[in-house]
């Protein structure tokens, strides 16, 4: 346990954390360039949740040493996974309901006024897609399902490090 307890402090798991998500962002672009499945509002808050995951690599790899900068990733971290699960979890709820007036599936981003990242990247963050449509499943999961799971796994992750830290190190 104590070899699990050092890998936040070291920073080749931070980079190999940070290139995971990165995957994860470079394959929902081919999902939505190659394959030509259109992202609705809620692939694009799961796409940001994503890279929060993935600025908690960055700030992580950065300084791994830093008990200030790893407190900083791990909570980037948990937000990102928690909101992005929540967010997933609510798109599944939007695809499998049979109300058509229970969810509504707004069109632009609710970006905050001072970033508002769909008019900056338009590419990245802009919606085109019907939040109802499930274009894509695999193993009978659809998109969002898959990102709940990966959502969740980053969170007992996140939770089993800090745990396995703070009972063998006492420390974050």
């Amino acid at each position: 346990m104590n070899w699990l307890a050092q890998l936040p402090t070291q920073r080749t798991p931070w980079l190999l954390f940070t290139a995971i998500v990165f995957l994860l962002e470079v394959t929902a672009l081919f999902f939505q360039y190659k394959m030509g499945l259109a992202p609705c509002i809620m692939c694009i808050y799961q796409r940001t949740a994503v890279l929060g995951l993935l600025g908690a690599g960055v700030i992580g790899s950065a300084k791994p040493q830093s008990k200030i900068a790893r407190v900083i990733a791990y909570l980037v971290w948990g937000i990102s996974s928690g909101w992005g699960y929540l967010i997933a979890r609510e798109h599944i709820d939007m695809q499998t309901t049979t109300d058509p007036f229970a969810f509504s599936c707004e069109f632009e981003p609710n970006f905050p006024s001072f970033m508002p990242l769909h008019e900056w990247i338009p590419s990245f963050f802009q919606a085109t897609g019907d939040c109802a449509n499930i274009d894509w499943q695999f193993v009978g999961l659809s998109m969002p399902a898959w990102m709940e799971i990966i959502f969740a796994l980053f969170s007992v992750v996140l939770a089993l490090l800090i745990i396995n830290r703070l009972i063998t190190k006492k420390s974050i």
